[in-house]
């Protein structure tokens, strides 16, 4: 065990390395970037491949020649030989072992789990990276599924260019050379039989290549279209639409099997006429040698040898010709998988990007436009100053903007002209974590990670006591149905699983708990966005007073269409078709009489009319 461990530790998958915002785009400069840290390893590996291969042969060889020796006098055999059987005997008892299990270890203990390891981490890192636009581009099913599929894929390619194409190919050579050393004249069956293998090994690969990436492609797709009807059961099950989602899976899966029978044929047609070339090998080789034998030049150990060497051609060409398919299949799903995981990172921070540093909350926002990629949509040349410690409202029509300058503000999207500044520093110059740590948010939206309520609150400050979560769970007033909460393994309280995006617990209790954990984060920018939205009046109202505790000394922006939560705001900003149409106080637009006061007029309990959102 000690020993294979000393060969699992060979190469560290998460070893320190340059991230590149742009991978390479082509499939070998991709493989080659990755395997820099094997560098080392695949030489070694390579070698013993070789050198096993090597071994394989000789022995074939020895025991023709073993063949040969007793066809003399058995009284003499062993006096004659006794020294040289004892020596290979040991050979073949101890060093070839050691051999074999040198290559097998660094194939299967150092190559295979740490290759494949070291891709999904690096791809996931990569992925990571990415911007929330990317991600809502695509089903996070099929991201997942490229990422978890490319890197077996991978290692399995680079175990069968080790494990089955160098020892094949150091074989088939090594064969050759054999055969040609007992009488060149049986080499050339095996020469014929090579170019003819060939033939149908190019046949294959071309074939095989794109049928794999468009098999995988189509199992990505079903996954994909399986994740978004789970992810959404609620929607499905709400509006009886268990039939479409099937039929809309059937497609896919139709899809997938169509794509995987095209991949079957080339398989079914290699094998049958991979059987009707080994039967010209085994006839040429083995019935060539027969014939020297006849003939006088020929011993019965070259006979007896040619038909062994020949009989493991025959069982390695199948095996050969899985390999290499399975290799060149094993790289169409690492293409197919290159389509996620080498996409470049397009909003980075500049090269010479510096940590935000906080001053007072400031924010100035200069001729901000965004559209999306559209012409019309998101926000239109808006300028706004707020200073430190303002408490700013922000509402409108849905469409207005409203979401698109917090999704700006937090760098989610690059702007498409314009630009933030907070204390004088645009965020588009300084880090994007440093940014967003001096943010906090409470969304509408208010989805959690599967994981426990604790580990969710802590979330907002991971180096946070277990009573500072409680005591931001109190202030949140989640803490007492929280003690109340136990999942189905018997974990109960804040270490109880919320389920996928928090699907356990109610929307007022996911809301309670993503504001406890904006709570405890304590940045000194707080973006609101329908933070109450998801709390019935008797919690809303207990932590209304609590809210606008945490809104002290912050710069504040807060999004409602309840317009009583924002009607004590310092300003109020009026948001319509991208641009701000009012800025003032409560009172001021009230008295205005333009979009506020028309929404505040026609609201009822509270709320903007659905008309006007």
């Amino acid at each position: 065990m000690n020993m294979l461990r000393f060969f699992e530790r060979l190469v560290d998958p998460y070893v320190d390395y340059a991230e590149q915002d742009t991978p390479p785009q082509k499939l070998w400069p991709f493989m080659m970037a990755y395997s820099q840290p094997f560098k080392r390893v695949f030489w070694i590996t390579g070698v013993m491949s070789i050198v096993v291969a090597v071994v394989e042969i000789w022995l074939i060889a020895y025991m023709g020649r073993v063949v040969d020796i007793l066809q003399g006098d058995p009284a003499l055999v062993w006096q004659t030989y006794s020294t040289e059987f004892v020596i290979v005997a040991l050979l073949i008892l101890f060093v070839r072992p050691i051999l074999q299990g040198i290559d097998v270890a660094l194939l299967n203990n150092t190559i295979l789990p740490n290759f494949g390891t070291l891709i999904r981490w690096r791809a996931h890192k990569h992925v990571l990276r990415q911007s929330v636009g990317w991600f809502e581009n695509d089903f996070a099913g099929r991201i997942a599924n490229r990422i978890m599929q490319t890197p077996p894929a991978a290692g399995e390619a680079v175990f069968q260019v080790f494990d089955a194409i160098t020892f094949s190919l150091a074989y088939v050579i090594g064969s050759a050379f054999l055969l040609a050393n007992a009488d060149p004249r049986l080499a050339l069956p095996l020469v014929i039989w090579l170019g003819l293998y060939a033939c149908l090994v190019v046949w294959t690969v071309k074939r095989v290549g794109p049928a794999s990436q468009a098999s995988s492609d189509a199992r990505s797709t079903v996954t994909g279209r399986v994740v978004d009807a789970y992810t959404n059961i609620h929607s499905v099950k709400m509006f009886s639409h268990g039939p479409q989602e099937l039929e809309y899976a059937k497609d896919a899966i139709e899809k997938a099997r169509t794509t995987f029978q095209t991949e079957m044929r080339i398989f079914t047609i290699m094998d049958v006429t991979l059987v009707m070339l080994n039967g010209v090998l085994i006839i040429g080789v083995v019935g060539g040698a027969v014939w020297l034998w006849t003939l006088g030049e020929a011993s019965v150990g070259v006979v007896a040898a040619t038909t062994a060497l020949v009989l493991r051609l025959n069982a390695m060409t199948a095996w050969i010709m899985w390999a290499l398919t399975s290799f060149f299949r094993q790289l169409g799903v690492v293409k197919e998988g290159m389509e996620t995981i080498a996409q470049p990172i397009t909003l980075t921070d500049v090269s010479d990007a510096k940590p935000l540093e906080f001053r007072n909350g400031q924010i100035e926002i200069d001729r901000l436009t965004h559209h999306y990629g559209r012409r019309t949509g998101g926000l239109d040349t808006v300028s706004l100053q707020i200073g430190p410690g303002q408490k700013i409202g922000l509402i409108g029509r849905s469409g207005a903007g409203k979401s698109t300058l917090v999704k700006l503000l937090l760098r989610f999207y690059d702007a498409d002209g314009g630009r933030i500044l907070i204390d004088d520093q645009d965020i588009a110059k300084v880090t994007q974590d440093s940014l967003r740590a001096q943010i906090g948010m409470v969304q509408q939206d208010s989805s959690l990670l599967h994981r426990s309520v604790g580990d969710n609150i802590r979330y907002g400050r991971p180096d946070a006591t277990d009573e500072e979560i409680i005591a931001a769970a109190k202030q949140a007033e989640a803490h007492e149905f929280i003690l109340g909460l136990a999942d189905a393994e018997g974990r109960e309280g804040y270490d109880a699983q919320v389920g996928e995006r928090g699907v356990k617990l109610s929307g007022g209790q996911r809301q309670r708990i993503t504001l406890a954990r904006v709570m405890l984060k304590d940045a000194p920018i707080l973006l609101l966005d329908e933070a109450t939205s998801a709390l019935d009046s008797e919690v809303e109202a207990a932590i209304q007073e609590t809210l606008y505790g945490m809104m002290a000394g912050k710069t504040v922006i807060a999004i409602a269409h309840r317009l009583s939560t924002i009607a004590q705001m310092d300003r109020i900003l009026v948001l319509d078709k991208g641009k701000i149409v009012e800025d003032g106080s409560h009172d001021a637009l009230l008295a205005q009489g333009g979009l506020y006061a028309d929404f505040w007029a026609r609201q009822s309990g509270g709320f903007l009319n659905a008309e006007d959102t």
